[in-house]
């Protein structure tokens, strides 16, 4: 795989999978090793004790992760054993360097021009941008440098040739210059802080876990707690992934790490070759959706919605686990139906003996939990458990990490997030126009007209954006741009449809039906009793829009508002995930296919059957308090849940313990809908569940019959 090969290539995956330079001399690599060390240790500084301006910190962060990639990605795969390419990689490496000395000595001269550039600030800002186009053009192809650049014009050149909503009257060069390299709102801004803050610190985090031996325990753990089950193997995949995903972030380095075991294993138990591909893609999706780490997405949410990154993490873990159980209610069905019933004794491992012998590895996950629930910052916590993972490896003997060991996890961890860090800082420029010129607002609008106010259109036109969006954009990328661009529609409409349940219910509070009394005074004797939903929404249609927002923050309240918020971010994030397992661009299932040496294609038409648990979740956290509800909400909404999809994945596969007649499967497909359809009262979700335990223990009695 090359960079130019692959356009979405920097979905997640590391310097590792790129054609390097390594083979170039060892000259060159000791550079690099010694180079990612010392990264690795001025981050670690940065993060704990350091009191230094954001902006230096960030055009330093952009520029070392931007002389690894240069130094270890050629310009073209061609060229990687190119005396003379190196030689050109290497006036970048010094114009970077040069970048951030000119940011560090003249910015405040700058600013005593009153901010007018001079010969230089033209040079270096241009520059600058130039270098992060090329970079991330290295590492991801050349569709985000298309999306930057055509954001970068719009603002100085054709968005004034526009009409309508989209026209914008232009600004300068200059200006626009000074805000995308000389201000906190460009390159260096909000997404640059949270790549080197939260993102290198947990990737280091997972860096270190990984050299420790942490990735083979989760193996071992995942086989021994699966090893009897029906379709064992393809619960291994489901569940290491899942442990593996809560500690890398990762979908394709999930996939790469869990596949080459779990993919042989599936397939020497009788899974076919493309099921098995298609699970493990499925099941390393969730990578980024499983706390605490969640890519970087988890991070760049809380900044977004200034929701506390634990409250994050904390309301995802449910979504999580209902995804990672759909994918694996699939594999049970293969299970039965490819007369799968366990792995061979061979293959299975004791658990006893497994966390006998790395039991130490669960010790830093556990400090970096009661770091986070204790209300230290994530970075801070990330730091203490780096020191945990280091402290428990002399726990055993076998996994003990030295002064190489640990230098070799530094400059791993520096490795893995040099193509990330180039990628944040670029999309940084897309925000940066997003939010100076308003087209988020003018995006969200446009949303809502198209939708008609529907809540249910909404989310099908952010899925259909999300998957155009990632054939060419990383799922993190794709979740920044689309959460700038819509997430307001989104909060807006589920907002309404919880004020409207209440006004229809005739639980709106005194304050906020006082409202109504500048709207329709006639109409406060409806309100206190309920009155029907065409009516309650023709009312609600009548307040101004200034007052609607005071109207919801009375209604709702401060903490069910920043639900709200999380919620409709998290919805966005959870459908940025299925460009990894949609065709026709779906990295993560590719991967997969690689292992198992099948079509990529329809391996990645197989992984996206699998991962239907993508899109059912997301319209759960919509229509319910899935996010944010109190316990008693969330164990039925959760329990009604898992048996919803386990009949939702029978009726779709014609397959529950047995094959299912016609009959049959239109029953399971109306349980289904019984118990996923929200707000059903319920005696309703209580039959459904019925109708599907019926189907299941007939099914049962049937497969007894014929195995």
């Amino acid at each position: 795989m090359t960079a130019s090969s692959q356009p979405s290539a920097s979905k997640d995956i590391n310097l590792d999978d790129f054609e390097t330079r390594y083979r170039s001399g060892p000259w060159l690599n000791r550079f690099v090793f010694t180079l990612s060390v010392l990264l690795a240790l001025a981050h670690i500084y940065i993060n704990t004790i350091a009191t230094l301006p954001e902006l230096w910190v960030s055009a330093f962060h952009f520029a070392g992760f931007g002389m690894l990639c240069a130094l270890l990605i050629p310009a073209s795969p061609q060229w990687r054993e190119s005396k003379i390419a190196l030689f050109c990689d290497g006036i970048l490496v010094f114009a970077l360097i040069g970048m951030v000395l000119y940011i560090v000595f003249f910015e405040d001269a700058l600013y005593a021009r009153g901010v007018t550039f001079n010969n230089a600030d033209w040079i270096v800002s241009s520059v600058a941008v130039l270098m992060s186009l090329e970079l991330i053009r290295r590492t991801s192809g050349w569709f985000i440098p298309f999306l930057i650049i055509v954001a970068l014009t719009y603002v100085v050149l054709w968005g004034s040739w526009l009409g309508g909503m989209f026209n914008f009257p232009g600004l300068s060069l200059e200006t626009l210059l000074y805000r995308s390299f000389f201000s906190t709102d460009g390159m260096f801004g909000s997404i640059s802080r949270i790549s080197w803050s939260f993102v290198f610190m947990f990737i280091l985090f997972g860096a270190f876990l990984v050299k420790s031996g942490a990735g083979d325990f989760i193996i071992d753990l995942s086989r021994s707690l699966a090893s009897k089950m029906i379709g064992g193997p393809g619960f291994v995949a489901v569940l290491g992934s899942g442990l593996m995903g809560s500690v890398s972030g990762s979908s394709v380095a999930n996939t790469v790490s869990t596949g080459v075991i779990t993919i042989p294993l599936m397939r020497k138990a009788g899974f076919p070759a493309r099921f098995a591909a298609g699970v493990e893609a499925a099941a390393s999706t969730g990578g980024q959706l499983m706390p605490p780490v969640m890519g970087a997405g988890a991070f760049i949410m809380a900044s977004y919605t200034q929701v506390s990154y634990v409250t994050i993490i904390s309301v995802a873990a449910i979504p999580a686990l209902l995804y990672f159980l759909s994918v694996g209610f699939f594999v049970r069905v293969e299970a039965k139906r490819s007369r799968v019933i366990a792995t061979e004794s061979d293959d299975a491992v004791n658990m006893s003996q497994v966390l006998k012998e790395g039991w130490h590895h669960i010790v830093p996950l556990g400090v970096l939990v009661a770091l986070l629930v204790q209300g230290f910052t994530p970075t801070y916590a990330a730091g203490i458990s780096i020191l945990a993972v280091v402290a428990a490896s002399f726990l055993s003997p076998k996994h003990r990490m030295g002064p190489i060991a640990i230098l070799d996890a530094m400059a791993q961890g520096a490795k893995n997030m040099s193509t990330t860090a180039v990628l944040l800082v670029g999309i940084g420029l897309v925000v940066n126009v997003i939010s100076t010129t308003g087209v988020g607002n003018t995006f969200s609008l446009l949303i809502t007209n198209w939708a008609s106010g529907s809540l249910l259109l909404t989310i099908i036109l952010v899925a259909i954006a999300s998957l155009i969006l990632g054939m060419g954009l990383p799922v993190t990328a794709a979740y920044i741009v689309l959460g700038t661009l819509s997430a307001p529609a989104l909060f807006n409409l589920i907002a309404e449809s919880q004020l409207l349940d209440m006004m229809s219910s005739g639980h709106l509070p005194e304050a906020a039906s006082a409202v109504f009394m500048l709207v329709d005074p006639s109409a406060m004797a409806a309100l206190a009793q309920g009155m029907p939903m065409e009516q309650a929404q023709a009312l609600l249609a009548q307040v101004p829009n200034d007052f609607k927002s005071m109207l919801m923050d009375q209604a709702l309240g401060a903490q069910s508002i920043a639900m709200i918020l999380v919620t409709a971010h998290m919805i966005i994030f959870w459908l940025s995930q299925d460009s990894n397992v949609t065709p026709p661009v779906c990295l993560t299932a590719f991967a997969a296919a690689a292992i198992a040496k099948t079509p990529p294609m329809l391996t990645g038409m197989t992984a996206w059957k699998l991962a239907k648990g993508l899109y059912i979740v997301p319209l759960l956290m919509a229509y319910t308090p899935l996010i944010g509800g109190d316990t008693e909400t969330l164990l039925r909404l959760s329990f009604f849940a898992i048996f919803g999809m386990y009949a939702l994945v029978g009726a779709m596969e014609g397959y529950l313990e047995d094959k299912l007649t016609l009959l049959p499967r239109l029953v399971a497909l109306v349980a289904s809908v019984m118990m996923l359809w929200p707000n059903l009262a319920l005696w309703i979700q209580l039959i459904g569940l019925g109708l599907f335990l019926a189907i299941f223990v007939m099914g049962n009695k049937s497969y007894k019959k014929t195995a």
